[in-house]
C-alpha cells in the first residue's frame, strides 16, 4: 500500500486522497453491493490546561490538520476486519464476540472497547464490516493519536448502524472506552475536543460541567509549532494513573478536613479556594497519604488551582489578541508540570528551554499527558525555519537523538469525510 502517495493527497487533495483509499480498500477486501464509506477525525493540541481535565477543571484545546481517516463496508455476515495502510497486517473478528481486552489484539482493543459500550447502549451490530485506516497522525507523540482513532470510528459505527450519536455522546463513549476496556483513567478534553472541533477556534470547555464555548483562535503572524519528542509512551503504560489517584487522595484529605470545620465538601480540585490549599497544606502535616508523601501530594494539587487559573486567562488574552501573554502562560503552565505534576523530563524539558532561546517564539509548554510526547511553540511565521533548524540541532545534541516538528493549523470535528 502506497503511505506515501497518500500523505501527500491528504494534504493537498481530499477527493483524490478518497479515490486512492476506495482503490487501495477494494485491492484488500475486493468488490461488494455495499458502498464504502469515509470518515476522518484530527489530532489535537492542548493550548493550555494540562492534567486538569480529569481534576473538574477547565482547558483550552483545538483540532488541528492532522487526521485518521477511515475507509469502511457493511458485510453480509458478521465478520469484522481491520486494516491500517501505515501499519499493515489484518486482525479479524466477529461482531457477535464479546470482547475483552487482549495485548495481541493492538490497536483493535479501542475499536472493540467502542464497540461494546455501543452495545451496552442499545446500538444493535446485526452484520460486520470490513475497516481500513491511514493515519497522518503520529502514534503515540501526544497529540492524541488513539482518541482520534476512537472518534473516527465511533462516527463510523453511528452513520453504519444507527444510534444517533451527537459529537458530545462520541467524546463519552471514548472517554468510557478508555475506562472500561483500556484501563486508562483519563478525562473527557482529548475525545471532546476531536468529536467538537471547529476550525478557527479553540474550546474552552468546563470539564467538570461539560458546558463549552468556542474561542477565536486567530494568530496572526503566529503558527503552533508541534514539536515531537520522539519518545514514545503510552498513557496505560506511565504515571498517568498514578497522578489521577494522588490528586483524589488530596481530595479526601482536604474534605476531611473541611468536614471537621463543618464545611461542605469540595467537588474537584479545581474547584479549591486558595484557603483550602492552605487548609490541605496544614492538614498534610499529620496526614498519612497512601499514594505519595505529603509533600507531593500538596504539589499535584497546587497544579490544579494554578493551572486552571492559566486557563481563564489564555482565554482572555486569545479574546483580546494578546499574544505576548499567552506565550508567558504557555511557559508558566510548562514549568508547573515540570515542578509540581512531574509530568516532563527531560526531552520535553530540553525543548521548552531551548524553543525560548529563539527569537520570534513567544512561549512554549508540553501539551498532552507527557511523559514523552509533544510539545508546542508559538512561533512568529518568519522564524519557523530557523526555529525548526536551532531547535532541533539542540534537541539532537543533548538528548541523543532527533525531535521531529510540524507546523499546524485548525481543524474541524469527527465526522464523515467530504
Amino acid at each position: 500500500m502506497d503511505y506515501t502517495l497518500l500523505n501527500q493527497l491528504a494534504a493537498e487533495n481530499v477527493s483524490a486522497l478518497k479515490m486512492e483509499l476506495e482503490k487501495q480498500f477494494k485491492e484488500l477486501y475486493g468488490n461488494a453491493s455495499q458502498s464504502i464509506q469515509f470518515f476522518a477525525a484530527p489530532a489535537r493540541i492542548n493550548i493550555i490546561g494540562e492534567h486538569i481535565d480529569y481534576n473538574g477543571g477547565m482547558v483550552l484545546p483545538t483540532a488541528i490538520d492532522r487526521y485518521i481517516y477511515l475507509a469502511i463496508r457493511r458485510r453480509e455476515d458478521t465478520a469484522i476486519n481491520y486494516d491500517d495502510i501505515r501499519f499493515p497486517g489484518r486482525f479479524t473478528f466477529d461482531i457477535t464476540e464479546q470482547f475483552s481486552y487482549k495485548k495481541e489484539s493492538d490497536y483493535c482493543n479501542y475499536l472493540n472497547g467502542v464497540i461494546t459500550i455501543m452495545r451496552d447502549r442499545g446500538v444493535a451490530f446485526p452484520t460486520g464490516f470490513d475497516a481500513l485506516f491511514f493515519s497522518c497522525i503520529p502514534d503515540g507523540g501526544g497529540v492524541s493519536s488513539s482518541s482520534a482513532l476512537e472518534c473516527c470510528f465511533i462516527a463510523a459505527m453511528s452513520q453504519l448502524y444507527g444510534g444517533n450519536i451527537s459529537p458530545v455522546d462520541n467524546a463519552l463513549i471514548g472517554q468510557e472506552t478508555e475506562h472500561r476496556f483500556m484501563n486508562v483513567q483519563c478525562g473527557i478534553m482529548d475525545q471532546f475536543i476531536i468529536a467538537t472541533g471547529r476550525k478557527d477556534s479553540a474550546v474552552l470547555l468546563n470539564c467538570a460541567t461539560l458546558d463549552y464555548q468556542y474561542i477565536p483562535l486567530q494568530l496572526g503572524d503566529y503558527r503552533f509549532i508541534v514539536m515531537n519528542s520522539n519518545k514514545k509512551r503510552q498513557l496505560a503504560d506511565s504515571k498517568y494513573n498514578q497522578r489521577v489517584a494522588e490528586c483524589k487522595e488530596g481530595l479526601e484529605i482536604l474534605n476531611q478536613a473541611r468536614s471537621a470545620q463543618g464545611k461542605a465538601a469540595v467537588a474537584n480540585p479545581c474547584s479549591m479556594t486558595a484557603e483550602d490549599l492552605a487548609l490541605l497544606q496544614e492538614a498534610l502535616k499529620t496526614a498519612v497519604p497512601q499514594t505519595a508523601p505529603a509533600e507531593v501530594i500538596y504539589r499535584r494539587m497546587r497544579h490544579c488551582i494554578t493551572e486552571n487559573q492559566r486557563v481563564y486567562q489564555a482565554a482572555e488574552a486569545l479574546k483580546a489578541g494578546r499574544l505576548e501573554e499567552l506565550g508567558r502562560l504557555m511557559n508558566a503552565s510548562h514549568q508547573s508540570l515540570k515542578e509540581d505534576y512531574e509530568t516532563t523530563g527531560i526531552e520535553l524539558d530540553t525543548l521548552n528551554q531551548e524553543a525560548n532561546k529563539v527569537q520570534g517564539c513567544l512561549g512554549a509548554r508540553v501539551t498532552g499527558a507527557g511523559f514523552g510526547g509533544c510539545a508546542i511553540a508559538l512561533v512568529h511565521k518568519e522564524a519557523i525555519p530557523q526555529f525548526i533548524e536551532t531547535v532541533g540541532a539542540a534537541y539532537l545534541e543533548k538528548i541523543g537523538y532527533e525531535a521531529t516538528f510540524f507546523q499546524c493549523t485548525t481543524g474541524n470535528g469527527a465526522g464523515a469525510l467530504v
